[in-house]
This record gives structure tokens, C-alpha cells and sequence, in this order.
């Protein structure tokens, strides 16, 4: 078994973990590694939207902001700590304009100014956008920066276990996946610091927007024993399923048709029937634009398109996005779409006769998106489903992104700072002032030369694991397994929720957990991070189904989940817990707790500076 001793380690080749790697460096750390199961892997270089969003401090003259408002408005809807908000708040212009040096191409007016545009959730324009390539070209600025330090990285590296003492990090437990010819390819890393930049969950799901190359490491989290905030909240939308894509934005607001077909072929335009008007299904489309995530309190409006795309789906139909005709409603003219949406498009220059027109007028990138991946939206229609495509919750964090062991931390999205309603590219915003956070925090503590050296228990016990799938390959197929157990979680406990059937998802989850090793096989070597995965992604969905049930019984329907009773009712939300984390995870039961307040600071400039040079000094 190989073995590292490095003082700092970052899991994850995202804008998170690239970012964290990078403020480390400039920071002073030299023992200092970066690992990844590879670069070209995750959810940062591998997803958008039509114009994937950056949410920020507002940058133009004339609209007024502030930190503080920033802060209250990620703040006031619940479910967020008032400290971690004032910290993406505060570290939103650094962020943003560490990026911009860097490279990626935000858009600026002649003078310097960036622009902005309102997302969902989102009271004042602070968005902006580099185009639906926005995380990928973070991912590209950042990851040439970390190559440019230097900074060691462990590329093709699985993290299997998360090694720790008395409640703090000692090491990170790895499987080689492209070198297994030596002890399973097993690798030990002894550190002092490990900051977990892993993404969502994004294995937790058989209809995911998630790229294939994105799993997710919740299950590490859970097993070393770390405390989790709100993982019963996600976001859920329309996505497209032959390319994994959002459809929100731009392609809603062209008001494409809508069709489902069944095995028979017959195609029905399903939203113009289930409305009294076909302007009012118009009306719901071009919001979807604005309020792409499915939402419990918009279910009679804009996520009512949700509700009818996934009734059909249910059915056995096929649904499609048709961007070659025009819905019905439009025989008159786009003015039947209501004046919201008209003066939008007009103000746009899209008024084109048909929804592929509009497109092509108002974001043609967005069509050559589909284009780069053999999807011609001029001659074919698209397949969309409701799909799980942002994780709110996760590791629970303080106002420095650490976890409740010590010298673990966790940002991006696998850091539960979110809540139910975060505003439209605050992941963006918030995963990079987290690894910022958690780099600084870091930094403060002297680099030591001497690590201690890892007990190699747990790897003499992985070694058994794998030793006795090798001896049943005629076990079950763990590649199976993980299938049925993602479509489970997809037909009750994604955005709508069967109160009886997450209990018995949970059962079935934590029965197969139980006799895991014992039951599957693999045929040989280079299986066996698949299988290891798989087991990663069932205790990611033992502790998430935990949550769902704890809130479905105690919560209701809220944010992006609609609890159903036995009837197939709704359940209505219990306004009393609405504002608080739901807590689970480390050795406690599920719980609710209050969010921690805005902190309220003194901002006389010479007492902020006393305390900064007196922290400096300590440091």
C-alpha cells in the first residue's frame, strides 16, 4: 500500500476545490495536495443552463446594494445561518473579481460595469452570466492558475474513507483507479487538513440533471460521522434527458410547444388541455424561465409545467419541448403570450415566428450548446423530465466552512449553507467564498513538517471487503443495485414525496447496507471502485431518505418538495418549523435547530482594524 504524508489535502476539481488549492498556495502552503477521481470528471466543467448564472454583490452604478442586504436577502427565507450568509455576502466582489482576472469572460459595459439581471429568488439584479459554459470556464481559470503553483494533484484517486481521532481529520483512505495491479490500488494519505469540495449528491437520483461523470461523496461525510444541515432540500426541474441540461431560462421563455407521445405515437399538446385557456399555459411557460426550480408555492402557476410534465411521465408518455412550432395560443400573434412576456421578447429582438426563431435571436448560444452534442433544436424536438439538479443541503458548516471534526471542511455545493430558496447562482458565489473561508482558516494554523502517521486499520479492513467481493463475482451486480436504488429515490422521495414509501425506501436502504459486502460481487480488480462507489451512494441516500422522512412528518411540503399522504393528497407546510435546519447526522437523532443570527458588527473602521492587526499578530 502506497502511503502520503502531506499537511493539507482538497478533494474535488471543481471551481470549489480548484479555488480552495489556490488561495492555499498564495496563502504560504507547500504541503499541500490536490486530489481528484479526474479532471475531467464533475459537475463544474460538465454542466449549465442556458445562461448559467453568478449571483453577486451588485457592480453597477445604478442600482443600490450593500453586504448586509446581500446577506439578508440569502438570509430571510429560512434554513440559512446568518453568519455563513454574511460571509458569502462579504466575499461575493473578492470572488467575483479574483475570477474575472483570471479570465473568465464576464460581460462589461464600455465602462467597466458589470451588468446584471434578475434569477429566481433574487429581489434586485445581481446576476450575471458568462454564458451556459459559466462553471466550466471557472473551473478552466482556476485549474490553469493551481497547474501554474505547481500544486501536486492525485489525479484518478477515489476517496473511499475519511480517517479520524478523538473528533479530528487524521487522513483520507484512497483506491487508485487506474492502478490497481498493487494491493487494490489502495492509497493512505496522513494530513492535518481536508477540505471536501466533492459537489451534490448527484448519485442520489435515476432522473438527474447531474452529469454521469458526477457521483458525489456524501456517504464519506456520513461515515466519519460529520453533522448534516437540511439534506431534505434540493432542487428539482426540467431537464433535458438524452444530454443532461436545465431547460430554464432562454428555452422557456421562446415558449416552445409542449407534446407527450405514447407507445403508440399519438402526440398530445398536454398543457394547452389541462388549462381552461391556452394563454394561461403560455403564461406558465415564460415564468419557468424566471422560476425554473420547482417550487411547492408556485404549483398553481409557473410549477404547474412541473406537475403536468411529470403526471405524464407517470403515465408511460414521453414528453417533449418542441421548438419548431409555435404552442397553441399563438395563432393571433405573441401578444396572446400577456405583456410580461411580450415586452420581454420585444425588448429583446425575439419576436421570430416560431420558438426556434425567438431562441436563435434572444441566446444563440444556447442553441449551439445542443448543437455540440448532436441535438439540432431547428430540426428536432427535445425529451425533458423533472430531474433532481441541486443538492441545498449537506455538510453542516461554521462561518469558516469547517464541519464538527476538526480540520475537516467542506465547501460547494456538499456544504449545506443553502436552504429551501437560495437565489438563482448563489452555488456559484457561495462555493467559492467557502473554499476562500476554509483556505484562509487554514492558513492561520503553522504548516508542520511532521504529520502522524495514519493507523492502517481501516485499510487492512477495506483489503477484507475487497478480498471477499473478488471470492463471490457471482454476487449481485452492484451497477444493478445502485440503478433500482436511484430510480426508488426518483419515483417517491424527489420532488414529490410518498409519506409511507420513503419509510420503506429508508428500510430497504439501510437492509442492503447491512449485508453489502457480503452480497456483491465483482469479477475483478478494476471493478471494485464502481462497487465501493455504489456503497458511497447508498449511505449518501440513508442519510438523505433519514431527513426526507424526519421532514415530511414534521415540515410538509416545502421549497422543492411536495409531501403526499396515503390518498395521494398534499400535505400542507407546518409553518412552525419553515425558518429552521433540520439537523441529522452525527450520532444524533433528526432535529431542528435555529438558524445561528446576523451577526451584528461594529464597523468603525479603527476598531475593525485594531482586531484584524491583533488576529494577525496571534496568527
Amino acid at each position: 500500500m502506497k502511503t502520503y504524508s502531506i499537511d493539507t489535502i482538497v478533494v474535488g476539481s471543481g471551481c470549489a476545490g480548484y479555488n480552495c488549492a489556490d488561495w492555499l498556495y498564495t496563502l504560504g502552503r507547500r504541503s499541500l495536495a490536490l486530489i481528484t477521481e479526474g479532471r475531467m470528471m464533475g459537475t463544474s466543467r460538465n454542466t449549465g443552463s442556458d445562461k448559467q448564472t453568478y449571483y453577486k454583490l451588485t457592480l453597477t452604478s445604478d442600482e443600490p446594494d450593500s453586504v448586509r442586504d446581500m446577506a439578508n436577502d440569502l438570509f430571510c427565507r429560512g434554513g440559512v445561518n446568518g453568519d455563513t450568509a454574511l460571509c458569502e455576502a462579504a466575499g461575493s466582489v473578492r470572488s467575483f473579481m479574483k475570477l474575472s482576472i483570471l479570465g473568465v469572460p464576464f460581460p462589461q459595459n464600455p465602462y467597466g460595469e458589470f451588468a446584471g439581471y434578475k434569477t429566481d429568488h433574487d429581489p434586485r439584479r445581481r446576476a450575471t452570466s458568462a454564458g451556459p459554459l459559466t462553471s466550466k470556464y471557472m473551473t478552466q481559470a482556476l485549474e490553469a492558475s493551481v497547474l501554474q503553483k505547481g500544486v501536486q494533484i492525485f489525479d484518478g484517486m477515489q476517496a473511499v474513507e475519511i480517517l479520524t481521532e478523538n473528533g479530528e481529520v487524521r487522513g483520507l483512505l484512497c483506491i487508485n483507479k487506474r492502478d490497481a495491479s498493487e494491493d487494490f490500488g489502495l492509497t493512505l494519505f496522513s494530513c492535518r487538513h481536508l477540505v471536501l469540495a466533492t459537489g451534490g449528491e448527484a448519485g442520489a437520483y435515476a432522473n438527474s440533471v447531474f452529469p454521469q461523470s458526477q457521483t458525489g461523496a456524501n456517504g464519506l461525510l456520513a461515515a466519519a460521522g460529520v453533522r448534516f444541515a437540511n439534506l431534505n432540500h434540493w432542487q428539482y426541474g426540467l431537464a433535458s434527458t438524452e444530454f443532461r441540461w436545465n431547460v430554464s431560462g432562454s428555452y422557456q421563455q421562446v415558449l416552445p410547444c409542449y407534446i407527450s407521445v405514447d407507445e403508440n405515437g399519438t402526440e398530445r399538446e398536454f398543457l394547452a388541455e389541462a388549462n381552461e385557456k391556452p394563454e394561461q399555459a403560455l403564461e406558465q411557460v415564460f415564468l419557468k424561465g424566471y422560476q425554473w426550480p420547482f417550487d411547492v408555492e408556485k404549483r398553481d402557476g409557473s410549477s404547474r409545467v412541473d406537475m403536468l410534465v411529470q403526471q405524464e411521465t407517470a403515465r408511460g408518455r414521453r414528453v417533449y419541448m418542441d421548438f419548431r412550432r409555435n404552442p397553441s395560443g399563438l395563432e393571433n400573434g405573441l401578444q396572446a403570450a400577456g405583456e410580461t412576456a411580450y415586452t420581454y421578447l420585444k425588448n429583446s429582438g425575439a419576436l421570430g415566428d416560431t420558438p426556434f426563431e425567438r431562441l436563435k435571436q434572444l441566446n444563440p448560444k444556447a442553441i449551439e450548446l445542443y448543437r455540440a452534442h448532436h441535438i439540432d433544436l431547428e430540426t428536432q424536438r427535445l425529451e425533458v423530465a423533472v430531474c433532481a439538479q441541486h443538492q441545498n443541503g449537506g455538510a453542516a458548516v461554521d462561518a469558516d466552512w469547517q464541519t464538527n471534526i476538526r480540520g475537516l471542511y467542506v465547501a460547494g455545493e456538499a456544504a449545506g449553507t443553502f436552504g429551501a430558496y437560495r437565489p438563482g447562482g448563489s452555488a456559484l458565489n457561495s462555493g467559492q467564498v467557502g473554499s476562500m473561508r476554509a483556505a484562509q482558516a487554514i492558513a492561520r494554523i503553522p504548516e508542520q513538517a511532521e504529520i502522524p502517521a495514519c493507523d492502517e486499520a481501516a485499510a487492512n479492513c477495506l483489503r477484507e471487503h475487497c478480498t471477499a467481493m473478488l471470492a463471490h463475482s457471482d454476487g449481485q451486480n452492484h451497477k444493478r443495485l445502485r440503478e433500482q436504488m436511484q430510480q426508488l429515490l426518483s419515483r417517491c422521495a424527489a420532488h414529490l414525496r410518498d409519506v409511507e414509501a420513503c419509510r420503506e425506501a429508508l428500510s430497504a436502504v439501510r437492509e442492503t447496507l447491512t449485508h453489502f459486502f457480503e452480497e456483491i460481487g465483482v469479477q475483478d480488480e478494476r471493478e471494485l471502485p464502481a462497487a465501493l462507489k455504489t456503497r458511497d451512494i447508498l449511505l449518501a441516500q440513508e442519510s438523505l431518505l433519514e431527513a426526507i422522512v424526519f421532514a415530511n412528518e414534521s415540515l410538509g411540503s416545502c421549497g422543492s418538495a411536495l409531501v403526499l399522504d396515503a390518498k395521494g393528497n398534499p400535505l400542507p407546510a407546518y409553518a412552525e418549523h419553515i425558518a429552521d435546519i433540520l439537523m441529522t447526522g452525527g450520532g444524533e437523532p433528526p432535529h431542528f435547530e435555529k438558524p445561528r443570527p446576523m451577526p451584528e458588527l461594529d464597523d468603525w473602521f479603527e476598531t475593525v482594524w485594531a482586531a484584524y492587526n491583533a488576529r494577525e499578530k496571534q496568527n
